[in-house]
């Protein structure tokens, strides 16, 4: 059996995950990345994305992000995220809300111009994040399952 290594992740309202786990793959800035036991240590900046990990019993989790750090140490691997949700816990109704204002604020600032540069940009992304996680919970409720180009079927859990 492989050894475990401990992940947390972390926003600034709460402590999301903190469990022994046997992998994590994050979305890293500069490619996605996976962490095992033993691991070189190293820090880098995340972009909005899903954290993928597998907990000490082999069932697989997703969290979904939007940006922040992590740091991988060969016994523990820490998420300081901008904001972070478990795929259990993600409001579907809230989301697809959140992702039509997500929407509409692109629609307005290119209107504007000023899409590259306006202060919202960090909302909308964040928005745009938990509506990609509202339609996967969407997709989970109707099908059971999730897919991702190049990884195939993800089971609800």
């Amino acid at each position: 059996m492989a050894e475990k290594i401990k992940l947390e992740v972390v926003t600034p309202e709460k402590i999301v995950v903190s469990e022994d786990v046997q992998i994590v793959a994050a979305p890293g800035t500069l490619g996605e990345f996976g962490v095992l036991s033993g691991h070189t240590p190293f820090m880098t900046s995340l972009k909005t994305g899903t954290i993928r990990y597998t907990d000490a019993s082999g069932v697989e989790h997703s969290v979904f992000i939007s940006g922040g750090f992590a740091e991988a140490l060969p016994t523990k691997v820490t998420v300081l995220a901008e904001s972070a949700e478990r795929r259990r816990d993600i409001d579907l109704e809230r989301a697809m809300a959140a992702l039509e204002r997500a929407q509409r604020r692109m629609v307005e600032d290119r209107k504007k111009r000023r899409h590259r540069f306006h202060p919202s940009a960090s909302c909308t992304r964040k928005s745009l994040a938990t509506g990609q996680a509202g339609r996967i919970a969407k997709e989970i409720a109707i099908f059971g399952t999730v897919s991702y180009p190049n990884e195939g079927i993800i089971p609800k859990g």
